[in-house]
């Protein structure tokens, strides 16, 4: 078996503080960790992860939980693997202090300034609009398991619970331009697995299924910016950085430009939509996980990489140097039955975002 825990450490280049993650097939158990891979906090949630969770700036956790009996599970096939349910934000201690539930909330969610959240919903789409969308697996429709092709719906809800904005990819993509990637079931048009609240009124998503991430004005419902397949394949976790960039994890699956799966960390510029920095391994299929993951730039200009289906959390330097690794040790059986130490994704915090542990 490969190693696990903690497997490399540079303390003079790594950047210092915790890294919070959630076992995908957990029940339930986020991990903070400090720099030597040791165990500083544990929550204790009373949902599986629906699919991670992140420290708010109070210090309090934001958590997405998996719901398997709210009338959400059976929507079509694949919803099982990404579903969620619940969020909602715990204290220190795991004491339970604001919740919302939507039995089709997947992937994300967000914690917003009002007190309410932002976060992506499923709705069946239309058959008519359904025929018109172009890629996926020809056939696919004719499967037993085949309810209709779902989209995405963006939602923001109040302190209360209330729906104050609501975005339906259906109404704002292209059925031409945002194709399917050619082997994924016609199932779904979009798959979000990103929503970001951004300064401005803005929204960032990233939808998988269309290797498509942009920027939506919240105001007007258009699209401000994008990046599609001509870059991207099949990304997740965007991130607009402070220099006005976006960092992407570029998943590699199934690309129309590259044969070889590999996975890369870009930083695009999106005045230009040209690549200004990049991550890949030596050779570059040793670096791949072909969904989940995310990548997020460090105070110190590292970069934070979760290599998801291995449940490889590291570090890197601009120039590319693994400084700090962590493999997670925890394995227990997914959605399939398979025995897996999967993490969708983690978030790093400077020793002061963590007053608990000072």
């Amino acid at each position: 078996m490969a190693r696990t825990g903690l497997t490399a450490c540079d303390p003079a280049r790594a950047c210092p503080g915790y890294t919070l993650y959630a076992p995908m097939s957990g029940n339930g158990e986020l991990y903070l960790l400090d720099i030597n891979g040791q165990e500083a906090h544990r929550w204790q949630m009373p949902y599986p992860p629906g699919l991670y969770g992140y420290l708010l700036p109070n210090g309090n956790l934001f958590y997405g939980g998996k719901v398997r009996d709210d009338g959400g599970w059976d929507t079509f096939e694949a919803l099982k693997r990404f579903k969620g349910g619940v969020m909602l934000e715990a204290d220190w201690d795991g004491n339970i202090l604001w919740e919302h539930r939507d039995p089709y909330h997947h992937h994300d969610a967000r914690r917003t300034e009002s007190g309410g959240c932002l976060y992506m919903t499923v709705e069946r789409m239309d058959d008519a609009l359904a025929a018109r969308i172009e890629g996926g697996q020809p056939g696919s429709e004719d499967r037993e398991e085949y309810t209709g092709m779902w989209s995405d719906v963006l939602v923001e809800v109040d302190a209360n619970g209330n729906r104050i904005w609501e975005w339906h990819a259906a109404e704002h993509l292209d059925p031409e331009t945002h194709v399917i990637s050619f082997n994924d079931h016609r199932d779904e048009w979009s798959h979000g697995n990103t929503v970001v609240p951004l300064p401005d009124d803005r929204v960032m998503f990233s939808f998988r299924n269309i290797s498509t991430v942009g920027i939506i004005d919240k105001a007007s419902g258009k699209i401000q910016w994008q990046i599609g397949d001509a870059v991207l394949a099949q990304q997740h976790d965007p991130s607009l950085l402070d220099n006005g960039n976006v960092l992407i994890y570029d998943n590699g699956s199934h690309s129309r430009h590259n044969p070889m799966p590999r996975s890369r960390i870009i930083e695009v510029d999106p005045t230009t939509n040209e690549i200004v920095w990049q991550y890949q391994d030596n050779p570059p299929f040793n670096f791949f996980s072909a969904y989940i993951s995310g990548a997020r730039r460090l105070p110190n200009g590292n970069t934070l990489i979760t290599e998801g289906h291995f449940g490889r959390i590291f570090q890197v330097t601009p120039d590319g140097d693994v400084v700090w690794e962590y493999i997670n040790p925890h394995f227990a059986p997914n959605e399939q039955g398979f025995l897996v130490n999967s993490v969708f994704r983690s978030t790093h915090y400077l020793p002061e975002a963590v007053p608990q542990l000072s």
